[in-house]
């Protein structure tokens, strides 16, 4: 099986045993729990776990096929939480087709003498979760309910690390926003705009099943707890506060760059029909006087070709002039 890691818990303390089987009897008959976490398991494989911890169908199915959003949903005296997990992906600069953010998922099945956790994805890995929980006696001792604690911190804590480096990826977007009068950068921050939808669909849904488990008193779920559930869902609060004025910035960098690419437009238009209206006066007179009628002022005048062609000079430098002065050209 795809098993990353598993070992059984009493009083706060990380007991030996041989085998899962005799983990999960020993808690069962002498209280403590069994953590067990699984990396990508197929149907079969999580089938051998559901029927010994007697996991609800439905759950598992969503275990094994993933693509859920955030829940939380109660079975009985079991509970299923499902997690988004989110990956900064380093990047030199952003472009129109660079990945900002991947996401993967984590369930979590937990009872009073068990905890299944399942992964899907390349990051996102708890063995810092199982470190940080066997060096603090007094959480672990909470129970399995302590392991859903630092499960959701630990992700929590990821969404406000991904939060600060996608500002730094804004910021260079805003920085450069009116350095590109033909409006480029539009596709750039579009792309951003869609990364970080991705980054909120993550974060959005899991706000109700944090409130669940602050203000509901739920099975597997130590009271006492249920105190630092509080200070998770503070911290998701403030990420989803954070992410949702990252997207007003984004939209309003979208519109000024598009304004932007109006007023460029618009300058273009005034230059165009400047010159237009410049180049209409050689060819208006040309065409009057290649009509090729007999009696036409000053044909045969030896100054007159010189002197047609220095008014249409001098009309042409007065138009110049007046469009330069009125900031056409």
């Amino acid at each position: 099986m795809t098993v990353v890691d598993w070992a059984l818990y009493r009083d706060g303390m990380r007991e030996s045993a041989t085998s899962p089987r005799e983990a999960i009897d020993s808690a069962r008959r002498n209280g403590g729990f069994v953590w067990i976490g699984l990396h990508q398991p197929d149907e079969s494989q999580l089938n051998k776990i559901a029927q010994e911890f007697s996991l609800h169908p439905l759950a598992v199915e969503d275990a094994v096929h993933a693509h859920q959003r955030p829940k939380l949903e109660r079975y009985g005296d079991t509970l299923f939480v499902v997690f988004k997990t989110v990956r900064y992906v380093p990047h030199t600069e952003v472009t129109e087709s660079s990945e900002i953010v991947e996401t993967g998922e984590l369930m979590l099945f937990v009872g009073d003498c068990f905890v299944v956790t399942v992964r899907h994805g390349e990051h996102g890995a708890l063995k810092p979760v199982r470190d940080r929980l066997e060096n603090d006696p007094d959480m672990l001792h909470r129970g399995s309910s302590a392991v859903l604690y630092a499960v959701a911190d630990q992700i929590v804590d990821t969404y406000l690390d991904v939060a600060d480096r996608i500002q730094d990826d804004i910021t260079e977007l805003e920085e450069e926003a009116f350095s590109d009068p033909g409006g480029r950068d539009a596709a750039r921050v579009y792309h951003v705009k869609r990364e970080l939808l991705e980054f909120r669909r993550a974060v959005n849904p899991l706000a109700q099943p944090m409130r669940m488990l602050t203000g509901t008193q739920l099975p597997a779920v130590d009271p006492k707890v249920r105190h630092y559930f509080r200070d998770v869902e503070d911290h998701l609060t403030r990420v989803q506060e954070t992410v949702a004025a990252y997207d007003e910035l984004l939209t309003s960098m979208l519109q000024a760059n598009l304004a932007q690419l109006s007023v460029a437009q618009n300058a273009d238009m005034r230059k165009i029909t400047s010159w237009a209206a410049i180049i209409a006066v050689p060819t208006a007179i040309a065409g009057i006087y290649g009509m090729n009628f007999t009696h036409m002022p000053e044909l045969t005048w030896r100054f007159g070709y010189p002197l047609v062609m220095a008014v249409i000079g001098l009309v042409c430098l007065l138009l110049y002039r007046g469009f330069k002065r009125n900031g056409w050209l």
